[in-house]
């Protein structure tokens, strides 16, 4: 077997977003791969869809089911304990990809001698084959044989980790698996994968269709899925920790956590700082941004690429945090005149 490609499933059935993307991975142009489609207890008919895949493509699809509601990374484990192919892919369950998808990806793979494929995706808002915006998910400085300044970049600069395809000793042969009952589940251990690989090829083509719609888990702001990315930034360092490329990799590491478990999880609180409780949650978010990285703020990363708005304002949550807060509400405030 080829490719085994994952797609974790839940509440995917309205507006024919699951039959998409299902569509468009049994018609890929390689025939050698096997979808493991994992339906995470949803409560529309995304079960009944994936039955009806597996009864009409039994060659090539096999439904699975989850025994709870364990979020993404608990379906991508589940599909992981049985996976058969040389390769393994993740695709969401709301995107979809071009029909020689894994034709080009192989290509790229068995001409450089790649563990790790990834290209560019397209923005669209709509179920279509001609692409949006595209977002450059790499770049071609990162690609190539791994060494220390390439892996940097990768630590960085990620992207997404539903547009590479990995060797399936990259995934399989080591303990990391995803983290269960959490959102962002891929920041936490993407790193970690990224840096076993030896070889990076990357094709700047947007071969990939990333669906926005108002339900997407970036696009939905709740005190859990805040908490969520500060779990996934404590596994991200752990992971460093654990696996020996913290120290190695301190600069990059110390940046990428303050983006993920700070920077992103404040500003993404702070869009409305009414909520009760919301004070309390960004005072103490700091104050353990403090005690991990006491001197984030120097780092060399954080002060190029953070804007001078945005260093300012932490600057002044981190020496007085009832002041960053009261500019908020302000803020709130004065939206709230205006739209009357």
């Amino acid at each position: 077997m080829k490719i085994s490609v994952i797609v974790p499933v839940y509440n995917m059935a309205a507006d024919g977003k699951l039959n998409y993307c299902l569509n468009s991975l049994v018609a890929q142009t390689v025939r050698d791969l096997e979808i493991i489609a994992v339906d995470d207890c949803s409560t529309d008919e995304s079960g009944e869809i994936l039955s009806q895949y597996e009864q009409e493509h039994p060659e090539i699809f096999r439904a699975l089911f989850c025994d709870r509601n364990r979020h993404q990374g608990g379906a991508k484990n589940l599909a992981l304990q049985h996976v058969r192919g040389e390769w393994i892919s993740f695709i969401d369950a709301d995107d979809w990809v071009v029909p020689d998808y894994y034709e080009r990806l192989l290509k790229a793979a068995e001409e450089t001698g790649a563990d790790l494929v990834g290209c560019d995706y397209s923005l669209v808002t709509e179920h279509t084959m001609t692409p949006g915006q595209v977002i450059h998910n790499n770049y071609p400085e990162q690609s190539g044989v791994l060494d220390a300044d390439k892996k940097r970049l990768l630590i960085l600069d990620t992207g997404s980790l539903c547009v590479k395809l990995f060797r399936r000793e990259l995934i399989l042969d080591h303990e990391t698996r995803f983290p269960e009952d959490i959102f962002y589940e891929d920041n936490a251990v993407a790193r970690t994968f990224l840096l076993r690989a030896h070889c990076f090829a990357y094709l700047e083509e947007p071969l990939y269709y990333y669906y926005q719609h108002s339900t997407s888990t970036v696009h939905t702001v709740t005190m859990q899925r805040l908490k969520d990315r500060m779990t996934a930034g404590r596994i991200l360092l752990s992971e460093a920790e654990k696996y020996g490329y913290l120290e190695p990799y301190r600069p990059e590491i110390e940046y990428s956590f303050t983006r993920l478990f700070y920077v992103n999880t404040l500003f993404s609180a702070m869009r409305d700082c009414r909520e009760k409780g919301k004070y309390r949650f960004v005072t103490d978010l700091a104050a353990e941004m403090k005690r991990t990285f006491p001197d984030f703020e120097q780092n060399v990363y954080y002060r190029e690429k953070l804007t001078e708005e945005e260093k300012k304002m932490i600057r002044i949550q981190m020496v007085c945090p009832p002041l960053f807060y009261l500019y908020y509400l302000a803020l709130w405030t004065y939206r709230d005149l205006r739209r009357r």
